[in-house]
């Protein structure tokens, strides 16, 4: 089966002081999981096999629901190629001369 991508923002319905809270329950689930991935700003991305990443994404639906969250809205991204595709060959251009803003 092909590599793929896939990026979950979560936005878990509690209190506005919880919610990083509970996206680093979830961060630290998809962690514990030893796929590669990556946190940005507004989403996380993981690369590996798609059966193993949507059931991750289902897991971090029922993390927020335990974090006290009575609603998850998720947006779910899917790049698959038959042939595979990674995060290194979508963006190792831009990390060659990585801009750090102070």
């Amino acid at each position: 089966m092909p590599i793929v991508n896939v990026s979950l923002q979560i936005i878990p319905k509690v209190k506005e002081e919880r919610i990083y809270d509970v996206v680093d329950k979830v961060i630290e689930y998809i962690n514990s999981t030893g796929v590669k991935y990556e946190v940005g700003p507004m989403e996380t991305t993981m690369e590996g096999n798609i059966d193993e990443l949507l059931n991750i994404v289902k897991k971090a639906q029922t993390i927020c629901v335990e974090e006290g969250a009575n609603r998850v809205i998720s947006v779910v991204k899917i790049d698959y190629k038959p042939e595979g595709v990674t995060m290194d060959e979508k963006v190792y251009k831009y990390r060659k001369n990585k801009r750090v803003d102070k």
